[in-house]
């Protein structure tokens, strides 16, 4: 591998302009695919086999309509008055016809009125139940206002039983102009807030782009005029930005740490340019691509984040060895530039593979949206880590000897030495407390991860944006006015056990009251039956929010087989919406997240094994690892859930965590903690290799890595950090969490435990079976082969 990287670096560093115009053109063509294709990212997050997305796979087969997005918008009024004046709801009621006049959007009482003409005239409360088009308006938002639309039909349709009790004892109400209600939209008992629920005829992903836009345009028209009403869009209907502009400040920190490491603004900026152009070809072609794969809006922050890191780190291993054989070695530029590629561009390239590996891992795990995430992420770090072994030297070979300064050589040249620095001194007193830093980091990182036991998992919402935001406040006014159910609820399928049973209407009023009767329940509304009588739709408001555990202990017994509800009129439910589908995802993700740790542990062990031809290193590496992820997810729940700090990190309230931040986060980390393992232990095996025996040679392997993995730890967490200001809040807590780990992992395990755990073991740590040497390929990472090669030609 070295002596081959060798070989690659010396050409391109000699012939630099077609690797410079190979990678040109390949940006051209990104850059024309882009253009051709343009952008398609969206917010869906399904996992295929789970309980909710099966119902909505069903809905969206037997009634399309039914299977659709839902939003809302909340009015508001002045503190002490009310929305219900002559002019405020006329106001409201305009903004309500115009919303439905988009024809994404259903109108539960255009469709009452189709369904009215081919039914009874007295059955006109059930919204067109009596018919296909009936069972269509029941979108959950229609079916929610509807079942309230007029006290006296509610009641013959509940005929007293406790929906209909339930309803009347509830503190809001069908907003009425002239005697009439306004469709879809509640008020509250004392007017302050009205509630406008509504559906898709799609799921929000599949709209139209400027939908969303024009609906709130429609809302908003009632704050014209000085009417002091103030509408509030839902969470669901905002287009969240991804990023902001803080990510840029961890670009400038990067920018000062290479100036401080490389000494001279032309090496320090190669890093930089690196990162950036591998960083703008992966994510490029990632959305270039997305016209045909299904891709989430965070994937491409994900792989620029990725990107940016491994990027400058990469391209800073490489310009630091190549600059430490000009000076320590006295090469030429261009020999100096050719052995990097092929010592530290081995370590690279073996670097990022197990990134990509363990990227790659989560494929295992059969979650669609995470598998586009793993291999665009993947993609970004191949792509930086080929243009570090390609396009770096050509670049290096156009500034030729200027890459080191005349400064840097004299001062070198005049005997100035490190050697006695702060790393010298550091490693040496780790090195003679070497019992007591093992204890001392695994109890740290043991009470860091503390937190892990109450870790709660789900999708950032309304509930947990800031206090300023349209989505919180929108969140907050529907609890005060309507109850926390009003934010999640729940669209419920039932289907007769019996092959030859129908679901009727009075079937269905029977599940209703049943259903009404379950603790934790508010209200529940029939929405209608299909016209072949086997399905029929329920809408129910748990009184709890979206991310309650009482919320979560309602949705399992709705689906109890066994229930009381279930096994008295012969059915089975299935239970969806935005509530129960966030549920599912995070069950599923946590029963995931064992398997993929397990696979991580094992590719390790391998990967370790392999490069470093030893056994103590890779259980040391595996090790620290986990005692890193631990305390990551410990100081992010303590953050994030816990609501620690909060003030510091942007953000008013803590909640559950990303449901898929644990798989996400370990295997991005898993990849760059073994860079920095790879970088740091190699160095210290090239010193015993040459002869530096026991504490001796983890000393010299120290000194000589323990600078350039600092530096590119801190420009790794900064620029991580940068993502931790950014609007979205999924956003912030990867951001956070990487940031953190990579701090765990460089500065407490790899600058510390692992120089105390080598010296414990001295030269043992580098012994392997006979009988395993022999089976392990040699793949020659440190360039022991190519010196050899070097000095048996008199090469200099």
């Amino acid at each position: 591998m070295s002596t081959f990287l060798y070989k690659l670096g010396k050409t391109a560093y000699g012939k630099p302009w077609p690797f410079i115009a190979g990678w040109v053109v390949i940006l051209a063509v990104v850059l024309a695919l882009l253009g051709v294709n343009g952008i398609h990212v969206s917010s869906e997050m399904k996992i295929e086999g789970t309980e909710s997305q099966k119902v909505l796979d069903q809905l969206a087969k037997e009634l399309p309509a039914a299977s659709g997005g839902q939003a809302s918008i909340v009015f508001t009024a002045p503190k002490g008055e009310r929305l219900d004046t002559a002019e405020r709801a006329a106001l409201i009621q305009k903004a309500v016809n115009d919303v439905y006049k988009n024809t994404y959007v259903i109108n539960p009482a255009e469709l009452a009125r189709q369904a009215a003409a081919g039914a009874a005239a007295d059955t006109g409360q059930a919204n067109g139940a009596s018919d296909k088009a009936g069972g269509q308006a029941g979108g959950q938002a229609g079916g929610q206002a509807s079942g309230q639309t007029d006290d006296d039909a509610a009641s013959n349709a509940a005929q007293n039983s406790a929906a209909g009790k339930a309803a009347a004892a509830l503190p809001y109400g069908p907003m009425m102009i002239d005697g009439a209600p306004v469709p879809g939209v509640l008020i509250a008992a004392d007017g302050s807030v009205a509630l406008f629920q509504f559906q898709f005829t799609v799921q929000q992903t599949s709209l139209p782009e400027e939908v969303p836009d024009q609906i709130i345009e429609a809302a908003e028209s009632v704050q014209q005029d000085g009417s002091g009403i103030t509408a509030l869009p839902s969470d669901s209907l905002k287009s969240k930005p991804a990023i902001g502009s803080t990510e840029a400040v961890g670009i400038v920190v990067a920018a000062v740490v290479l100036l401080m490491t490389l000494g001279s603004v032309v090496a320090a900026g190669l890093p930089l340019l690196i990162a950036i152009l591998g960083v703008g070809i992966s994510v490029g072609a990632a959305f270039a691509f997305s016209k045909f794969i299904t891709m989430t809006d965070i994937t491409p922050v994900l792989a620029l984040m990725v990107g940016l890191a491994v990027g400058i780190d990469y391209a800073l291993f490489i310009v630091n060895r190549q600059r430490r054989m000009i000076i320590d070695q006295g090469l030429s530029a261009r020999e100096a530039a050719s052995r990097a590629i092929g010592t530290a561009g081995s370590a690279v390239f073996f670097a990022g593979l197990t990134v990509i590996i363990a990227l790659c891992g989560m494929l295992v795990i059969g979650i669609t949206f995470l598998s586009a995430m793993a291999l665009v992420a993947a993609a970004t770090v191949l792509v930086n880590v080929l243009i570090a072994l390609t396009l770096l030297p050509a670049l290096l070979g156009l500034i030729g000897e200027r890459i080191c300064s005349a400064k840097a050589r004299a001062k070198k040249g005049s005997g100035a030495s490190e050697k006695h620095g702060f790393a010298h001194a550091w490693v040496k007193s780790i090195v003679k407390a070497r019992w007591l830093v093992v204890v001392l980091v695994i109890v740290v990182l043991g009470f860091a991860a503390i937190p892990v036991a109450d870790m709660k998992m789900g999708i950032p919402s309304g509930a947990t944006a800031n206090l300023d935001t349209g989505a919180r406040q929108s969140y907050d006014a529907i609890s005060a006015g309507f109850g926390e159910g009003y934010n999640g609820p729940l669209l419920l399928v039932a289907e007769p056990r019996a092959e030859s049973g129908k679901i009727t209407m009075e079937t269905l009023g029977a599940i209703v009251q049943g259903l009404q009767q379950q603790e934790g329940v508010a209200i529940v509304s029939p929405m209608g039956v299909n016209e072949a009588g086997d399905i029929g739709i329920i809408t129910l408001i748990p009184t709890t929010g979206p991310n309650d555990d009482a919320t979560k202990d309602l949705v399992q017994a709705l689906r109890d087989a066994d229930s009381p509800v279930a096994k008295a009129s012969d059915v089975k439910l299935g239970v969806t919406g935005f509530t129960a589908i966030n549920i599912d995802m995070s069950a599923k993700l946590a029963e995931a997240f064992p398997l993929y740790v397990g696979i991580i542990v094992i590719l390790s062990l391998i990967i370790l094994l392999l490069v470093f031809r030893s056994i103590i290193v890779p259980i040391k590496a595996t090790v620290g690892f986990l005692l890193s992820v631990l305390a990551t997810f410990g100081i992010t729940t303590a953050v994030y859930q816990w609501g620690w700090l909060h003030s510091i990190f942007g953000f008013d309230t803590g909640g559950p965590l990303l449901s898929f931040m644990p798989i996400l986060v370990t295997g991005i980390l898993y990849g760059l903690a073994m860079d920095y393992q790879v970088f740091l232990v190699s160095s210290m095996r090239e010193s015993y290799v040459h002869g530096r025996q026991g504490t001796d040679g983890v000393v010299h392997g120290y000194e000589q890595a323990s600078r350039v993995v600092v530096a590119a730890a801190v420009i790794m967490v900064s620029v991580f950090a940068g993502f931790i200001f950014a609007p979205d809040i999924m956003i912030k807590q990867i951001g956070f969490a990487l940031a953190v780990g990579i701090l765990v992992d460089a500065f407490v395990v790899r600058m510390a435990l692992v120089p105390a755990v080598m010296a414990i073991f001295g030269n043992a740590a580098w012994r392997l079976p006979k009988w395993l040497d022999r089976l392990l390929p040699n793949l020659d990472v440190e360039g022991d082969k190519l010196l050899a090669q070097l000095k048996a030609q008199g090469e200099r």
